[in-house]
């Protein structure tokens, strides 16, 4: 199957031919590809893409409630009996939404939902992976930690911030001087929000695994809660971006299946991946949720136009 520089020359060799626009040859191609992943695993697919590392500047490349509206596009007409492939490249977004969506597509499909990052899948992505019944990971993809991040802050980080001021507070009152303007940049109910939202986060990942992933397994719970503890380790993954590997994965216990596993199956796979790092790179799109039908929600780049007067 093609490569990264393949796909290129397929849409370019498609434009001279057809004498199509750019934007439609990487359509065409993209879809093409997409089609025959789900001509070989008979499942529904549906690819979120966002653009965030060839467009990092753009805030709504990430995971928020406008996307339910294309994931509503996405599943109609679908054969719902078919369960659903997610194809998921994300740096994550907001916790309400991520939840949200969770619960659109539980209710769409039932728990038959397979993940399959095909590269990376980060904060509320890897939540939405954790939701659903496997996932699958290349040699070089990556999921990352789940605990929330508050006005950029990492709530745990915060947490424990407090937690070493108060102690070191009643070790030695003198130390107060040094602590206050560090715990004074805080608002009042900052502390109670970051603990809210690490309760909140951490239950909803936990009660997914429990019945889902991990649903019929003999100590659920347990599985569940060594996950849930693992990926909100803030002192062990030291940032919120730490990549963790598919061995990683799979030692904390998620049921992770290889994609090199299955030779045509990757080769699909990594060809869609070319294609929609092609269309995010190459055209102002920032943001495409697809289906297999080629329905497609995509977000766009607004391009300003200015007259520059010549003297």
């Amino acid at each position: 199957m093609p490569n990264w520089v393949d796909v290129l020359k397929q849409i370019d060799t498609f434009k001279t031919q057809h004498a199509a626009a750019s934007q439609q040859a990487i359509d065409l191609v993209r879809r093409s590809y997409l089609n025959k992943l789900f001509e070989l695993e008979k499942r529904n697919i549906i690819a979120y893409y966002s653009g965030f590392l060839s467009k990092p500047a753009i805030a709504q490349s990430d995971i928020n409630d406008e996307d339910k509206n294309g994931f509503m596009m996405a599943v109609h007409n679908l054969d719902r009996s078919k369960g659903l492939d997610l194809i998921l490249h994300t740096p994550g977004g907001g916790f309400a939404a991520t939840e949200s969506l969770v619960d659109y597509l539980r209710k769409m499909f039932g728990t038959d939902i397979r993940c399959i990052v095909p590269q990376i899948a980060m904060s509320a992505g890897t939540i939405i992976a954790c939701s659903c019944k496997e996932i699958w990971m290349a040699k070089h993809s990556n999921l990352g930690p789940i605990d929330p991040q508050l006005s950029g802050l990492p709530a745990r980080g915060v947490v424990e911030e407090f937690k070493r001021a108060l102690d070191e507070i009643k070790k030695d009152p003198d130390s107060l001087a040094i602590w206050r303007p560090i715990i004074g940049q805080y608002r009042p109910t900052f502390l109670n929000q970051c603990e809210n939202a690490i309760a909140w986060s951490e239950e909803f990942v936990r009660e997914q695994l429990e019945r889902v992933m991990f649903k019929g397994l003999r100590g659920a719970k347990k599985r569940a809660q060594k996950v849930v503890s693992a990926l909100s380790d803030f002192k062990e993954n030291k940032a919120h971006s730490r990549h963790i590997n598919f061995e990683q994965c799979k030692k904390l216990g998620l049921k992770v299946q290889l994609i090199e596993s299955r030779q045509e199956f990757q080769d699909l796979v990594l060809t869609v991946h070319h294609c929609y790092m092609h269309s995010l790179m190459n055209t102002s799109a920032f943001k495409i949720i697809e289906n297999h039908l080629g329905s497609a929600f995509v977000k766009q780049q607004r391009v300003e136009q200015r007259v520059v007067p010549v003297n």
